[in-house]
């Protein structure tokens, strides 16, 4: 199994690193060949915006959506996810829209306002997850087909649809490696189900 990670902007070594832990092998992205080798997609934080304008310059929009559409599972981390979204509420901002959710930019305020706290998330088991927030977005509206796996405050911060993962906050600033290995499963998932697919074929 090898799984990319975004190399545009944003904590992409430390993804790396965190995939490693999760016992995955990882390699940056930055092309479309890059992207044609990986068996699923880490998205990490930064600026949406920017990195938007970036993935049309180099090539990598169509083909990010090409693929998650084909079943490689993708995994938006904070601008990540912001990215991954259906759409940013009150903002006309171009997004992959590759999940049914509206998100809202910096709503937990701005960089020192950023916070760790024990998030419960049923789907990593009984501890609390040690949530890293920066200037983190929340999740103001989620698609019938969107399963919310976490909440701080009342709005959603982790969220899937599919094989497509959005976090508010940065699992890769921690040492608990639950969340990637979570997304582990997916693309572990995701290559069992091809593989069907191609012997049912």
């Amino acid at each position: 199994m090898l799984v990319g990670v975004l190399a545009l902007q944003g904590d992409v070594d430390e993804h790396i690193a965190a995939l490693h832990r999760a016992g995955a092998e990882a390699i940056a992205v930055k092309t479309p060949a890059d992207l044609e080798r990986v068996d699923g997609l880490v998205i990490p934080g930064g600026e949406s915006t920017t990195v938007m304008k970036l993935l049309d310059r180099f090539h990598l929009a169509a083909p990010i959506k090409a693929r998650v559409k084909d079943g490689m599972p993708l995994w938006g981390t904070c601008m990540g996810m912001i990215v991954a979204a259906h759409d940013v509420a009150d903002l006309d901002q171009p997004t992959l829209d590759l999940i049914d959710i509206t998100v809202r930019r910096n709503a937990f305020g701005r960089q020192n306002e950023s916070a760790e706290i024990g998030l419960p998330v049923a789907a990593l088991g009984e501890e609390p997850f040690p949530a890293i927030f920066i200037r983190a977005p929340w999740i103001e509206r989620t698609g019938p087909s969107v399963e919310l796996l976490a909440e701080r405050d009342g709005h959603g911060v982790m969220v899937r649809q599919r094989d497509v993962l959005g976090t508010s906050f940065h699992p890769e600033l921690t040492s608990d490696a639950r969340v990637h290995a979570y997304f582990l499963k997916m693309v572990a998932e995701a290559k069992k189900n091809v593989g069907k697919t191609s012997t049912a074929a």
